[in-house]
């Protein structure tokens, strides 16, 4: 099988790209590297894996990528994915998120593309919402942009499955979190604190600690986008874990596992546009994929903490 994985080079793309090589697939990553970083691949490289540093945004570049490639499938994970940026700056979240999407939805139509699936969100998506955790059935209802242009991407896929049959689908994602997630810029919560815990920091709390998310191991993650990419259902689908954390959890959960006196946290003002709590129900990829995740919070917690610990050697 011969597969594109768009944002290959960041923190669940590189994850995903090692598992398509582990299933003896030739992979082409596309990836600007304004994220994602190069060594993410270093081992993939070596196993014949082909980076393209490329931007979405570039769609003349990126026909001729998909053109000369010849793909069978695509794994679309490029993207703006900061929550701050998109409130900032809501038109290059657009052109990142919908531009960019709609520029590998006309590549992979033009290249002969079978198969399409897309990282979408699920948190940022649905909003505040009481139905939790949340069906995919619940009205999509985004607090900030990055939720709103993913959501409008989601639309163009059905798009382009009415017009051309091009199959495709979007899993929403919870919040996902382990190796290789980097603790600067826009990384999660959980490689944030695992960096602060590593490095003798203190973290820091936005808000008071109450707010919960739904956090989904990378590598449960992967096997939900390979089952997605070897399937032929269409529309979306949530991938979480049906569990609710709090931010106040995660520090203790942490501290326990650094262990050695770990810090307390400190407080800081509750940031705009973030919900206060997430939690996604993935009855249905269970029931059309035949996934769930499996991996408990503190034994993934655990393995993140093991790779920070590793990384910062």
């Amino acid at each position: 099988m011969r597969s594109v994985v768009t944002g290959g080079a960041g923190f669940i793309g590189s994850n995903l790209v090692d598992a398509l090589l582990d299933a003896g697939d030739d992979v082409l990553v596309v990836d600007n590297l304004s994220s994602g970083r190069e060594v993410n691949l270093r081992q993939a490289l070596r196993r014949g894996a082909t980076l393209q540093r490329q931007d979405v945004r570039d769609a003349a570049g990126l026909l001729s990528s998909f053109q000369a490639f010849r793909p069978e499938r695509v794994f679309h994970l490029a993207a703006q994915i900061d929550v701050r940026v998109s409130i900032d700056a809501p038109a290059l979240d657009a052109e990142v998120n919908i531009i960019g999407t709609i520029n590998v939805l006309e590549a992979a139509r033009r290249s002969g593309v079978g198969r399409l699936v897309f990282a979408s969100t699920g948190g940022a998506i649905y909003g505040e919402t009481e139905a939790l955790p949340t069906s995919e059935a619940e009205l999509p209802l985004p607090m900030a942009g990055y939720g709103q242009s993913k959501y409008c991407a989601e639309r163009y896929l059905g798009l382009y499955e009415r017009l051309y049959g091009l199959s495709t689908m979007a899993l929403r994602f919870s919040n996902v979190y382990g190796p290789r997630q980097d603790p600067s810029g826009e990384a999660g919560v959980i490689a944030i604190f695992c960096g602060c815990f590593r490095d003798g920091k203190t973290p820091t709390i936005y808000g008071d600690g109450t707010q919960t998310r739904d956090y989904l191991y990378v590598g449960d993650l992967v096997d939900a986008l390979v089952a997605a990419g070897n399937d032929q259902a269409t529309g979306v689908l949530n991938a979480g874990t049906k569990q609710e954390t709090s931010v106040l959890d995660l520090v203790r959960l942490l501290g326990e596992i650094h262990g050695n006196g770990a810090s307390e946290p400190s407080f800081a003002p509750p940031r705009l546009g973030e919900v206060d709590r997430s939690c996604l129900d993935a009855t249905r990829a269970r029931e059309v994929l035949g996934w769930e995740a499996t991996t408990d919070i503190a034994d993934g917690l655990g393995l993140t903490y093991e790779a920070a610990l590793a990384e910062g050697r």
